[in-house]
């Protein structure tokens, strides 16, 4: 067994540690519509991830002190749109607090069950919420797939080490 001495830059556990580490992970990018009261609401998540199957079953965190959390926390659908790596400056738009991310030059139509869809994604989905977690400050929320399109062309979008870049072979 090695000596904690020999584990180099060691760290307690704190927030800090946690997004140097998460720095670190390269992710899909993502943004999360819904239908609000004001209008249309959106953001940038990475924290998509695939849950089922059978039934088609997705997750995503949003944190309870976002500006779109109100409208995430009370409505039934959710769009969930998957980037390429042609649309930073669009995830940028989702990801900057105060921004107008459905005005020009976002291209975006109403879609079913009223929940907002960006144009020019690699795929979209609608998903009806099944659950909301708590999770510290963040809520895991469950989606269910109602209906989707996988077929935009082009290679996603990623995030890694606080900036949105291309795949690379």
């Amino acid at each position: 067994m090695t000596a904690m001495s020999d584990l180099g830059t060691t760290q307690q556990a704190s927030p800090e540690l946690l997004r140097s580490v998460f720095r670190r992970h390269a992710a899909g990018v993502a943004v999360i519509t819904a239908r609000g009261e004001a209008g249309p609401v959106g953001f940038t998540a990475t924290s998509l991830t695939s849950v089922s199957a059978e039934p088609p079953i997705l997750s995503f965190g949003i944190g309870t002190g976002a500006s779109s959390w109100p409208a995430i926390a009370g409505t039934d659908h959710v769009g969930v749109h998957i980037l390429g790596e042609h649309q930073q400056e669009l995830a940028a738009t989702f990801a900057r607090s105060g921004a107008d991310r459905f005005g020009a030059p976002t291209v975006w139509r109403e879609g079913p069950e009223g929940v907002p869809v960006l144009d020019d994604v690699l795929a979209w989905m609608v998903c009806r919420i099944v659950a909301r977690v708590p999770a510290g400050d963040h809520r895991i929320v469950l989606g269910e797939v109602v209906l989707g399109d996988p077929s935009g062309p082009g290679r996603p979008l990623l995030y890694h080490q606080g900036r949105f870049n291309g795949l690379r072979d």
